[in-house]
């Protein structure tokens, strides 16, 4: 996957890291800040995707959508697509030209929406990235979980760096009978939990 990256695919990945460098540089607090996961999030999001089991693959906060340039790279290994969601106007505009830009178009579907109400309408999922405003990590947390398919992934972004503000959240998800789930120190720290096939003496998958 990594070394297969097209150049108008590269060009704009420079682009986005170059902004979003400039913006934390300037300690921008703008909402249209991107505030974009780091490359070794983007590799650990690609490998994880492409390992994942049969259904589908949502993201839930585009952004300028970077970190969805990673997930189309495992679409392209699997042959699959990525769903990706994004509230805000403006960066799903940026988002759409992003993937305009880096031709990937075929692999990513842009849907301007809030995430937790996507979610209610979702069908099986087996990797979902949550990357959003915080506070909707744990509803849509609430909600995906019964979507995911036996072995599905769920990853969420900011665990270390954040983790204040996601306390209620981590503790919800490293608990949860329903996965198995740990923080991974990549970037500023992933969730990352599994569908477990079954929970043990329950019957419930």
């Amino acid at each position: 996957m990594f070394l297969e990256w097209t150049p108008e695919t590269l060009q704009r990945m420079k682009m986005l890291e170059e902004r979003d460098s400039a913006e934390r540089r300037a300690g921008t607090r703008d909402s249209r800040r991107l505030r974009q996961i780091p490359s070794e999030t983007g590799r650990f999001l690609a490998l994880c995707a492409a390992c994942a089991p049969d259904g589908a693959w949502v993201e839930i906060g585009t952004g300028g959508g970077y970190s969805a340039l990673w997930i189309a790279a495992a679409c392209r290994e699997r042959g699959h697509k990525v769903v990706t969601v994004e509230i805000d106007p403006y960066k799903a505009d940026l988002a759409s030209e992003t993937f305009h830009a880096a031709g990937v178009g075929d692999v990513v579907d842009l849907v301007l929406a809030d995430g937790v109400a996507y979610l209610e309408k979702a069908g099986p999922i087996s990797f979902l990235f949550l990357d959003a405003d915080k506070e909707l990590y744990l509803p849509c947390y609430e909600r995906a979980v019964p979507l995911l398919v036996q072995g599905g992934i769920l990853l969420a972004d900011n665990a270390v760096s954040k983790r204040d503000v996601l306390e209620l959240f981590l503790a919800r998800a490293l608990s949860d009978s329903r996965v198995d789930a740990t923080v991974v120190p990549v970037g500023e720290g992933v969730l990352f939990a599994r569908k477990k096939a079954r929970v043990r003496g329950s019957g419930r998958a």
